[in-house]
């Protein structure tokens, strides 16, 4: 019994030594590339830990442009592009397939706060790809008949709508679905030290060029602050995690005296106006932070600080004004631990 129980331990010990030899082979060498441009309307910056020093920019790109051709609606021949004008010729792809079956939980655990049927009405106020910015309660109405995930399924990889008119807007989760295929991409090429982030949409993995976790800024919710980076709330730790923020200080247009803000209430087809100026969501993969973070600013403060208490898949960090105008923070106690100087 006790050869047998030596042999047993030694075996323990080299399979750690060899899983040890491994992540070391996987770490040592190699340097931090870094690549950066423009897509989806937005910039991109990638840095990653190469072995071999491999500029993948072109490759990365590649990628872009296939989702693109997908998901966006400034794409004529895009396949939700194609859906919305009716076109019986044209199947989902796996981009829109998957977005859209994360889009239909979101929009069920939400009841609706999530929804990417409100196309019309964000095309009506001049966020979507129509510059139509004739808006009224009367046209908001006859909208409304036309908003409501329940009302499109997909059967065989066709899109199914219970009226024609129903429009598809998903830029409140293509971004964050497109740094997650991306991820996905650098982590088939061996690749264990990464962030990667699309307009403000962030993954990360593994640690920095300085052996740190990475950090990432929360812009301060003020209009006037255009420049991402420039003015922050908050830095954030982020542990091989994703994080998303929505927020309206920086799309809104103002049109005879009226404010109008990006983030839309799918149930009333009306701007969504509160005190949540901001709201950061942290979560495994980006595209859930970042259909959450859109849900979370149509909610409003305690209605989100409610939802967050029942879902603790989430970490999340609210700014709001409070009664005076003063910036507070709501944040979950997750994330708390993740806050850094």
């Amino acid at each position: 019994m006790g050869i047998k129980n030596t042999v047993f331990q030694s075996v323990i010990v080299i399979a750690i030594l060899a899983v040890i030899y491994v992540i070391y082979l996987l770490n040592k060498g190699g340097e931090y590339m870094n690549i950066a441009g423009f897509a989806q309307g937005t910039t991109y910056h990638i840095t990653y830990k190469s072995r071999k020093g491999e500029d993948l920019q072109s490759e990365i790109e590649a990628l872009l442009k296939n989702i693109d051709a997908s998901l966006s609606i400034y794409n004529n021949e895009s396949v939700i592009s194609r859906f919305n004008r009716n076109d019986n010729n044209v199947k989902a792809d796996k981009a829109f397939t998957e977005v859209f079956k994360k889009s239909h939980e979101v929009f069920l655990n939400t009841g609706g706060a999530f929804d990417i049927t409100v196309g019309p009405i964000v095309n009506a106020l001049g966020f979507g790809n129509s510059d139509t910015l004739i808006v009224n309660q009367t046209l908001i109405d006859s909208l409304l008949p036309y908003i409501g995930m329940q009302k499109v399924r997909l059967a065989d990889g066709i899109l199914v709508k219970d009226n024609p008119n129903i429009v598809l807007d998903v830029n409140a989760i293509a971004q964050g679905y497109t740094v997650d295929v991306v991820a996905a991409y650098l982590e088939a090429g061996k690749i264990r030290n990464y962030m990667v982030e699309i307009g403000g949409e962030v993954r990360a993995k593994g640690k920095n060029a300085q052996k740190l976790y990475w950090r990432i800024g929360i812009d301060k919710p003020e209009e006037g602050n255009l420049l991402p980076g420039a003015d922050l709330q908050a830095i954030i730790e982020l542990k091989n995690r994703s994080l998303a923020t929505s927020g309206n200080y920086r799309k809104f247009y103002e049109r005879n005296g009226v404010k109008y803000v990006h983030t839309i209430d799918p149930h009333t087809g009306q701007p969504v106006i509160s005190s949540l100026l901001s709201a950061t969501v942290i979560a495994k993969d980006c595209m859930t932070a970042d259909a959450y973070a859109t849900a979370l600013m149509v909610f409003g403060l305690d209605k989100s600080v409610e939802f967050l208490k029942k879902n603790s898949f989430l970490e999340a960090y609210l700014v709001y004004a409070d009664d005076k105008g003063s910036f507070q923070v709501y944040s979950t106690p997750g994330l708390q631990d993740m806050l850094t100087e």
